[in-house]
């Protein structure tokens, strides 16, 4: 059950990725840039453990979360570099 769990936030992140990547391209404005690639990462990652799910193999769990952090990561590069293009205005 949890695979298909894994296999179902990824899709979703994929989906996701898809849709910020068309609104990046309609738009050129980097914030979807960058959510895009966010959450393309997030799908990466739930591929990821989805290929690792062993018991033994918890130290290889580990690399998740850093996919995760480093998704996250961006996500908040991408709204500091809007906030700061825009001069505080939303």
């Amino acid at each position: 059950m949890k695979i298909f769990m894994w296999g179902v936030l990824a899709m979703a992140s994929l989906v996701a990725a898809l849709f910020f990547l068309r609104f990046w391209r309609a738009s050129r404005d980097r914030l979807f840039a960058f959510f895009a690639l966010a959450f393309a990462g997030l799908a990466a990652n739930w591929v990821g453990l989805a290929f690792i799910n062993q018991p033994n193999d918890e130290a290889r769990q580990e690399y998740a979360y850093v996919v995760r952090l480093v998704a996250f990561v961006i996500l908040i590069i991408g709204i500091i570099d809007k906030n700061r293009r825009s001069g505080g205005k939303l």
